[in-house]
């Protein structure tokens, strides 16, 4: 058997966005690299029978970053965003399954999404407008309103408007006026007559405070309807049909609050389609017999379901060990990017309800890879909670106790699914081949349980949450599978923060990694992106800078330089803490929220596992 490398991680490719051509008869995805090779990302695409009965092949191919592919509705050929012509900027490309590709826009800001209108030959496009400037300052406005109002903002980004283009004069004329809206998505209704269109106040998250709209316009004249103002953290608009007509529906925020689990909305009334329910909707597709069909996030798997038409309950038609993502569907089939414990992400396609079939042969590894195991136990609370381990290969809990390190999900709205974890940042079987035992827990405030696990952890980051992390820890201490005396946590995100809070809070642990993570909730809700969720979460009582005295654990700290997300500052207060305390503080340039480029990828993996093998041994 071969020796598990970083280059191996990071250099696998994985699928993503799959559709079923029209007819049925093909399945197109893209597909990229974990780590990005370069300055920029690349992607490629593929075409598969989807029946599976020749492997895919990759077509079109420019060493460029192309994404976003649909089906023409003739199935003949295959729309795609594409920067082969200039890096960095896309074009709305056309192609047949031979050939070569069709340019098809030379928008100079580059476009960001596109509606095909079937039968009209025109194409809608979602792009910023051309603008000339001599100077480029980042101005934001505050604009006052009545006592007791939100304020509203002028964007420092330029916002992303509608766009007309027709295909057969190449003419491009502006759809729709939103004034200083910011369009983020659109989807067309089935018969070709509406759009339904998502905005936001402002081009960019920075302030915390941007407002969602939902409209529908009409694709001939520009014409727009308001549909109200929709739930927070609006997306997937799409559309169904039930006995009354044409529908709706959307994912956003569970109300009330804003901490807690996504719901299905029906756009009419904004009427949750998911109260109750103690699972988690994560994906909307049309199914071909045009009802709508949901991913759900179950504990540790994940389901198919379809609303049942009298609007009332998800029936479940598919249940699958892992994870499910990309939902798509065009006729009697559905098209998945699935993953379980022992296999990577793959295309899956088939009937609603199953079998899927994959789409190529399984990889022959010569690796031999850490035993997965699910889960299940009681908080001190009672609450049912779930995880995973990855024991180190050929290893079973009789070889027990190994070191053992805790890798905390961010979120906190997020969840370890029982699927391959094999990433740069989903590293259980990268620990685990260096022979430590990974334990992946799912605290309360995660996905996968309903509203009310998740809104848990309003105002209490730290609190339950944590304490469920070392009741997993304990049980598996008692079991003879962790040793006591090495014990390591690691995160990213509010994962990150749970890593730091860990440390301010017991000594239990002798190493820990805090990446992008939270150090000061009330400086973090002036400073980062999503300002006011982060001031829902927590505050100066649930901040580690605020006993960061009591830190004696090594900890790693790393973050991205341009993280916008969490910003830098909170690292660099965790640094300045710690002082003269063992740590090492490592700043990636060029990085956001999550590392992306090859290099700083190979160089976390490296890092991390020698800095739990030199305090774990």
């Amino acid at each position: 058997m071969g020796k598990l490398t970083a280059e191996a991680v990071v250099d696998r490719w994985v699928p993503q966005t799959p559709h079923v051509s029209p007819d049925g008869r093909w399945v197109v995805f893209a597909s990229s690299p974990v780590g990005r090779p370069g300055e920029h990302p690349v992607s490629g695409l593929w075409l598969a029978p989807a029946d599976g009965s020749e492997p895919p092949r990759e077509f079109a191919a420019a060493g460029a970053e192309d994404r976003e592919p649909r089906w023409g509705s003739d199935s003949a050929g295959v729309y795609f965003l594409s920067d082969r012509a200039e890096r960095g900027t896309a074009q709305l490309y056309r192609a047949g399954l031979a050939g070569e590709p069709e340019r098809l826009t030379d928008w100079p800001t580059g476009v960001t999404g596109y509606v095909l209108l079937p039968d009209s030959g025109a194409v809608v496009l979602i792009a910023p407008e051309e603008k000339e400037t001599t100077a480029d300052p980042r101005v934001r406005v505050v604009r006052g309103g009545p006592a007791g109002s939100r304020p509203t903002w002028d964007s420092a980004e330029r916002p992303d408007r509608l766009w007309l283009l027709d295909l057969s004069a190449r003419a491009v004329r502006p759809l729709g006026d939103f004034g200083s809206r910011h369009v983020v998505e659109a989807t067309l209704r089935p018969d070709g007559h509406t759009l339904a269109v998502l905005t936001w106040s402002v081009a960019d998250r920075e302030p915390g405070l941007y407002e969602p709209g939902l409209h529908l316009v009409d694709p001939a004249t520009g014409a727009r309807q308001e549909l109200g103002v929709p739930a927070l953290e609006t997306e997937a608009l799409t559309w169904w049909r039930d006995d009354s007509g044409w529908r709706l529906a959307y994912l956003g925020i569970t109300p009330p609050g804003l901490i807690g689990g996504r719901a299905v909305f029906d756009a009419a009334d904004h009427r949750n389609l998911t109260a109750g329910m103690s699972v988690c909707p994560i994906e909307l597709a049309r199914a071909g017999d045009d009802r709508l069909l949901a991913l759900f996030a179950e504990g540790l798997d994940t389901t198919i379901r379809r609303l049942e038409p009298d609007g009332g309950t998800f029936a479940e038609l598919r249940r699958a060990t892992g994870s499910l993502l990309d939902l798509s569907a065009s006729g009697d089939s559905v098209a998945v990017v699935g993953s379980s414990a022992t296999e990577p992400e793959a295309v899956h396609c088939g009937p609603p309800g199953g079998p899927l079939v994959r789409l190529g042969d399984p990889p022959r590894h010569e690796i031999r890879w850490g035993t997965q195991e699910r889960l299940s136990y009681r908080a001190e609370d009672g609450l049912e909670l779930d995880g995973l381990l990855v024991l180190p290969p050929g290893r079973t809990r009789a070889d027990g106790p190994f070191p053992l390190v805790t890798l905390v999900h961010g979120g906190p709205y997020d969840r370890w699914a029982d699927r391959f974890q094999l990433g740069w940042f989903r590293n259980g079987q990268w620990l685990a081949a260096a022979g430590f035992a990974a334990f992946l827990p799912n605290p309360r405030g995660g996905l996968g349980h309903g509203h009310a696990f998740a809104a848990s952890v309003a105002g209490d980051v730290g609190g339950a949450e944590f304490t469920d992390l070392l009741t997993g820890i304990d049980l598996l201490v008692e079991a003879g599978v962790a040793d006591p005396d090495r014990l390591g946590i690691a995160g990213g995100s509010h994962g990150g923060f749970v890593a730091a809070w860990a440390v301010t809070q017991t000594d239990r642990f002798k190493a820990a990694v805090v990446n992008a993570g939270i150090a000061d909730w009330p400086l973090l809700a002036a400073t980062g992106e999503c300002g006011r969720y982060d001031r829902a979460l927590g505050g100066r009582e649930n901040s580690p800078i605020a006993y960061a005295d009591r830190i004696a654990t090594p900890v790693l700290i790393v973050h991205g330089e341009d993280d916008t997300n969490v910003p830098l500052s909170q690292a660099e207060l965790l640094h300045h803490a710690l002082g003269d305390r063992p740590h090492e503080f490592v700043v990636y340039p060029r990085e956001g929220h999550s590392l992306r480029e090859r290099g700083h990828q190979l160089d976390y993996l490296h890092r991390i596992r020698a800095w739990f093998s030199d305090l774990l041994a």
